[in-house]
């Protein structure tokens, strides 16, 4: 069976690792370095690292930080943030990223997923997707959920896939950092429409809820920030939890 996935997540600011709730009141949480390699020592299955301010200051992803976290890491890590370009990709897996994700710049320029996914295969790309309920809808949100779009959530998801994409990363704007459950509503929507894995984000405050979202949607990962970041809910505690639950973890 196909093991779940457990996914700490650095959003990065000005070189830290920062979290915020519902994609605001943004908040120091810690060293980006250090965060990874306690992440690598207590069994995350994957990393990913998202520049959130990348594509609003027009700006690249930061190379020497990445640099820096893939010298330390040993599991998959992928990077997001200020992606544009194919150039921009090669410099990134040249720094040591193992995939990349695209977001605005996917909703600007879709033949951008074809290039990337036709140059380095499907599989070092991530399509992450910011969706907001609202107007009894999902719809997609860009440039880091400050500008709506007229897409609707799951058409995009089968868009991109169609497009090239190996991977989805979904998150709630609603949940974003609220700690009260993943949007189960929606990534079982997404996750049942595509045949590419999705990653739920957004929301995670307790292990039950872990179990949830794996037992009631097809997502095969769950990404978290501040409950890691912060000690709220270690790593290994959680992967044993949901081994008693009968979900497929790889149990370090």
């Amino acid at each position: 069976m196909l093991k779940k996935r457990i996914i700490p997540c650095l959003d990065i600011m000005n070189g830290r690792t920062v979290k915020g709730i519902n994609f605001v009141g943004i908040k120091d949480a810690g060293d980006p370095i250090e965060l990874a390699k306690k992440y690598v020592q207590e069994g995350a299955d994957e990393l990913v690292f998202l520049d959130i301010t990348a594509t609003i200051e027009n700006r690249t992803t930061l190379l020497q930080l990445v640099e820096r976290i893939a010298s330390e890491i040993n599991i998959p890590f992928t990077v997001g943030g200020g992606i544009n370009t194919v150039e921009d990709v090669s410099n990134l897996l040249n720094a040591g990223a193992d995939k990349v994700s695209v977001n605005s710049s996917a909703v600007k320029n879709p033949s951008l997923i074809t290039d990337i996914a036709t140059t380095f295969g499907s599989q070092c790309l991530v399509v992450a997707i910011d969706t907001k309920f609202e107007a009894d809808e999902w719809k997609v949100f860009v440039h880091g959920g400050r500008t709506p779009t007229e897409l609707t959530t799951v058409q995009w998801a089968q868009q991109v896939e169609a497009l090239g994409a190996g991977e989805i990363l979904l998150t709630s704007m609603n949940n974003d950092g609220t700690k009260g459950g993943f949007a189960l509503d929606i990534t079982n929507q997404v996750s049942t429409a595509i045949n590419i894995p999705v990653i739920a984000s957004g929301g995670a405050g307790t292990k039950k809820h872990f179990t949830e979202v794996f037992e009631q949607t097809k997502a095969t990962g769950a990404l978290a920030a501040s409950i890691f970041h912060y000690g709220e809910i270690p790593i290994p505690e959680l992967k044993e939890y949901l081994h008693t639950k009968n979900v497929a973890v790889r149990l370090t």
